[in-house]
């Protein structure tokens, strides 16, 4: 049995038997159809109730406008990473900062993912560097 597949009689297709790929939601094509024209007008009147001081037509033109952002540069220095070996002093200084208050959990967190990804990419790399050395001077057949 292939993944997907269920053992009932073919009740379950695999798949999303619902709404086809790139189908809309009608809530959502019905509000676009009723500001159809409009938008240009409501958003001019939005700045203007902002400029006036509405705060909230202030939150409004704020959250539309300039997003928070999702993430920041991070103001940490990494140790140099050139070899794969270099991600144990990379994940240490990591480490430290988090335990100096330096950086939160969480970005310590995504960059640790980033260190790993590193190690991992040299890794290979380097384990294909040495493959290919090998079967060059004879030791090892493709």
């Amino acid at each position: 049995m292939a993944d997907g597949e269920t053992d009932n009689g073919g009740r379950f297709q695999p798949g999303n038997p619902g709404r086809p790929k790139g189908a809309r939601n009608r809530a959502t094509v019905a509000a676009e159809s009723l500001l159809d024209g409009d938008a240009e007008a409501i958003t001019r009147k939005a700045v203007e109730q902002a400029k006036e001081g509405d705060l909230t037509a202030i939150r409004l033109c704020m959250d539309r406008f300039c997003p928070p952002r999702k993430d920041r540069p991070i103001p940490f220095e990494l140790p140099k990473l050139e070899r794969a070996t270099d991600a144990s002093a990379a994940i240490g200084a990591i480490v430290a900062a988090v335990a100096d208050g330096d950086l939160t959990p969480i970005e310590a967190g995504e960059l640790s993912k980033l260190v790993e990804n590193f190690a991992r990419v040299v890794a290979v790399a380097e384990f294909e560097a040495r493959l290919d050395r090998l079967e060059k001077i004879g030791g090892v057949k493709p």
